[in-house]
């Protein structure tokens, strides 16, 4: 299987303080350019964490081979 890279960001703010998220841009070796969704989880320490833990395993489920 190829090494792989997982790209990804985070960072908190105050939930009242958003007005959109938009997509990210990755730029490859070969000179083209990948979007990256970037999603929004609200709620308390606990419901994020619990979320993005629910999130990261549909990823990779989408991704059997991996």
């Amino acid at each position: 299987m190829a090494k792989l890279a997982l790209v990804y960001g985070m960072r908190l703010f105050p939930a009242e303080e958003l007005d959109r998220v938009e997509e990210a841009t990755v730029k490859l070796k070969n000179g083209k350019t990948a979007s990256i969704t970037m999603h929004l989880i609200e709620g308390g320490k606990e419901d994020i964490e619990r979320v993005l833990g629910q999130s990261i395993e549909a990823f990779f489920e989408m991704y059997p081979g991996v």
